[in-house]
């Protein structure tokens, strides 16, 4: 039987967590009654709301990587090594729960997704602009793809900002040039707002920083951007199969080609001169 003399005190001390003069400190800081409004499915479809809450899910992880990639970009501009490298290892822990919120839809039958599709019309994860953002921050930039945001003006701006600015990648190398790697002048001064392309001179640079002692904090570099290149592609592999099994070869929701751009987004390298560099070392 319970002690009843210690029931008082423990009802007392319990009391001083569940009473609250206005919402709770939890609800304050998470403002989970606002997450929990925000799905608000369109049909009756019983896969629909796992579908919104996955794309919306995503949605935080993509804004939560850019958030790190911002981090680490920032640190190298200053030279700081140990800054950049755990932002950059935090957003490999960020990769690892982006791809597997696929898991929920990852298996959606083409009479699933079809019991919902045409609800969400022309919307399509073509549009996001924190996926946008993340793809510049890869060095995946264009122009044409801000146009789609205009009839948004701060999330358009925003994009517009965030295209002019050199990416992760073109702040690596700008570090590695300043540790006194040849990395070439036209990639240091290549014009930002255009995908970067894959250089000869940077694979040198590569192939000598993997080359050399294996515990240079430069390997240590090239290894976290290899993990994130990895998920990164990973991640649109997952994309792609999901795709590939819920709508077939369907043109996709938002006037894309569906499939066969995701295929072609697929096979698209991240980071590419730390792939070709190995075949060299």
């Amino acid at each position: 039987m319970a002690d009843s003399t210690l029931a008082p005190a423990l009802r007392a001390d319990d009391d001083s967590f569940l009473e609250f003069e206005g919402t709770t400190p939890y609800e304050d800081y998470v403002h989970a009654s606002v997450l929990a409004s925000l799905q608000q499915p369109l049909t009756r479809a019983p896969a629909e709301m796992g579908f919104l809450v996955t794309a919306q899910v995503m949605e935080l992880w993509f804004t939560l990587t850019v958030h790190e990639w911002c981090a680490a970009r920032a640190a190298l501009r200053e030279d700081d090594h140990v800054g950049a490298m755990d932002a950059l290892h935090r957003s490999i822990g960020v990769l690892h729960a982006l791809n597997d919120s696929f898991r929920p839809i990852a298996s959606l039958t083409p009479a699933q997704f079809n019991g919902f599709r045409a609800a969400f019309g022309k919307a399509s994860g073509f549009q996001s602009a924190k996926y946008r953002r993340l793809e510049f921050l890869l060095g995946d930039a264009s122009r044409s793809m801000v146009q789609p945001h205009r009839g948004h003006p701060a999330v358009h701006a925003e994009l517009e900002e965030a295209l002019t600015q050199p990416s992760l990648y073109d702040e690596v190398l700008g570090y590695l040039y300043r540790r006194g790697l040849p990395v070439p002048e036209h990639v240091r001064e290549r014009d930002v707002t255009v995908a970067y392309e894959p250089d000869a001179g940077v694979e040198e640079v590569w192939r000598r920083i993997y080359a050399g002692p294996q515990h240079d904090p430069l390997v240590e570099l090239g290894e976290a951007l290899t993990d994130i290149a990895e998920l990164v592609l990973r991640w649109r592999g997952a994309h792609l199969m999901a795709t590939r099994r819920a709508m077939g070869a369907k043109t996709g929701s938002g006037g894309s080609p569906g499939v066969a751009w995701l295929e072609k987004r697929a096979v698209r390298p991240v980071f590419p001169e730390l792939w070709t560099a190995r075949g060299h070392v």
